[in-house]
């Protein structure tokens, strides 16, 4: 736990006590205390936390908000909080200031612990599956695909940060009718190179990458399978092309910096038959019945319009029963949460799925899904619509190409899921201030050409000692940075239950600034010993922060840029 945690532990604690004391004197009545909050107004004029305590306690203690403020401050031990100064604001809320030499301690923690500095341990060792991306393996990655590569890696880093026990998952389509369609399109471009009139059946697919697939075909095999079984014909060349795929989308996804621990094959789930007993077990429960010679699930009975079918009349499962059967495996495979990230026009399919997992006898709050919106790609002020390559739609490595790693990843996570992503190329590839993957990166390469400085005039460092950094580091701009810092922590802590990584993308943009600010204001390698190794003590530590912060999105620390 980190000294800024331990403070407002410590406070809530405090508070509660105050409560308490003042019950047990007769000057509150109330029969348990209420959830309340304790956290940073986001005005600094208001203090460094603030509580809205008194305001809950309204309805029980049935006294006035503000009187009440002033009962619990009356009874609150300040002792081993570092509050300083306190107020009563607006309808009763208490704001405390705290005496600003406690962030003293945090550049020696931060030092200390490296790495794992903002380590948290909300998840306690808790098994938790991130699915994402699971793009069906007939064409190539995209961006939606590019943005819930970022997202869900992001995601699962966070989730280890915060000291949960993550597992990464990519979901292969290898069955079903879009494999169906992919096998009759290849197969007519197979036939189409070798000469043959063959249309692309109705469904199928267009991508000019099935062309490349099929040359690269034809320059192994020529037109041995011209003649063969149509059937025969079709598996061989669905064999090669999801190989093919697959082969593509690990090498793509390992360059946007995403490695799986499982790749799990849909096709698996129905060949071992646990498609057909996942079915058998929910009509068994009473959840499908028999209509028109096909399985119905009642869906209804979760808030859909209408029934859904599960397996059709000729006796083939649906998708939506693969998926069934899938979630199925994975709560049974140990996990106690599983979080799925998918497309926002997958948002009727939510309440259906949860409700197959609740009938199966699990906790449908176990299974979390985050839906994305839509991305759209600006450049010269213009949507970008279309793909040479793909002939549908902006590849993944094509964004690669034209922006780098670093720049598509920052650039998906740093908005929420639910909000829809205007990527623009020109600031993208910008390198500015305005671009803010650039703004970051530069910040660390700045705090690495001052430590290097430092080397070149044979500085050598030391730990300066908290009583040095309290008496030396009292500017406002090096007590906002240092803020900052203290902050790291509970912003793991607050985002990994939030589900949500956008939070650290921007915290790192807002310590970047804060530290850039320091820099402009304050010189560190001044001519005085002891303020010097202090400024490059705080200068070591938000490098630190920096880093880890974007070792969890995923995005590089350059050194020199």
């Amino acid at each position: 736990m980190s000294l800024y945690e331990r403070i407002v532990e410590m406070i809530e604690r405090n508070l509660a006590h105050a409560a308490e004391r003042a019950k047990a004197a007769g000057e509150l009545s109330f029969e348990g205390l209420p959830s309340y909050v304790l956290e940073e107004p986001r005005e600094r004029q208001h203090g460094d936390l603030a509580t809205n305590l008194a305001m809950v306690l309204t309805k029980q203690a049935k006294r006035p908000p503000r009187e009440i403020a002033d009962i619990l401050l009356k009874n609150l031990d300040t002792k081993e909080t570092w509050i300083e100064d306190w107020s009563i604001a607006g309808p009763g809320f208490i704001n405390f200031r705290l005496n600003p030499d406690w962030l003293a301690n945090v550049v020696t923690e931060i030092l200390r612990e490296g790495e794992d500095y903002g380590r948290v341990q909300l998840g306690q060792g808790e098994k938790v599956q991130v699915e994402f991306v699971s793009a069906n393996p007939t064409g190539l990655l995209h961006m939606g695909n590019a943005r819930g590569a970022a997202l869900g890696d992001s995601l699962a880093s966070l989730l280890e940060m915060a000291g949960y026990e993550v597992s990464r998952e990519f979901y292969i389509n290898d069955a079903g009718n879009q494999i169906h369609n992919f096998a009759l399109s290849l197969e007519a471009r197979y036939l189409q190179l070798l000469g043959q009139d063959a249309p692309i059946p109705e469904g199928g697919y267009h991508g000019e990458d099935l062309i490349d697939t099929i040359k690269g075909l034809i320059a192994q095999v020529g037109d041995k399978y011209l003649t063969q079984e149509p059937i025969l014909r079709q598996e061989f060349l669905v064999r090669y092309a999801l190989d093919e795929k697959l082969r593509h989308i690990r090498e793509t996804l390992k360059e946007f910096g995403v490695e799986y621990d499982v790749w799990f094959n849909e096709q698996s789930l129905h060949d071992s038959g646990f498609v057909r007993a996942t079915m058998e077990e929910m009509e068994k429960k009473g959840y499908i019945y028999e209509k028109e010679g096909a399985l119905w699930l009642k869906s209804t009975l979760f808030g859909d319009e209408k029934d859904e079918v599960v397996v059709r009349s000729n006796g083939t499962p649906t998708y939506f029963a693969a998926d069934i059967a899938y979630h199925r495996n994975k709560f049974e495979r140990g996990f106690n949460r599983v979080i799925n990230i998918w497309g926002a026009d997958h948002h009727g399919h939510v309440a259906r799925m949860k409700g197959a997992i609740e009938a199966l006898g699990f906790n449908p709050d176990a299974l979390q899904i985050i839906l994305m919106q839509l991305v759209r790609l600006i450049q010269n002020g213009e949507v970008v619509r279309m793909s040479k390559r793909s002939g549908q739609y902006i590849t993944l490595r094509e964004l690669m190409d034209e922006v780098g790693r670093d720049a598509a990843r920052f650039f998906f996570i740093l908005r929420d899921p639910d909000s829809t992503v205007e990527f623009d190329l020109d600031l993208a590839r910008s390198q500015s201030a305005d671009n803010p993957v650039y703004y970051v990166q530069y910040a660390y390469a700045r705090l690495c050409s001052i430590l290097r400085q430092a080397q070149e005039t044979q500085t050598n460092l030391r730990l300066p000692t908290g009583a040095e950094l309290k008496l030396l580091l009292n500017s406002q701009e090096e007590r906002d940075l240092l803020k900052k810092l203290a902050d790291f922590p509970r912003e793991i802590a607050l985002a990994a239950r939030l589900l949500e990584p956008h939070r650290l993308a921007r915290y790192v943009l807002d310590l970047a600034s804060l530290f850039h600010t320091f820099y402009n204001s304050q010189r560190v390698l001044v001519e005085d010993e002891g303020l010097r190794q202090a400024r490059l003590g705080l200068v070591r530590g938000t490098k630190q922060v920096l880093n880890n912060v974007l070792r969890i999105l995923g995005v590089t620390a350059p050194e020199r840029m």
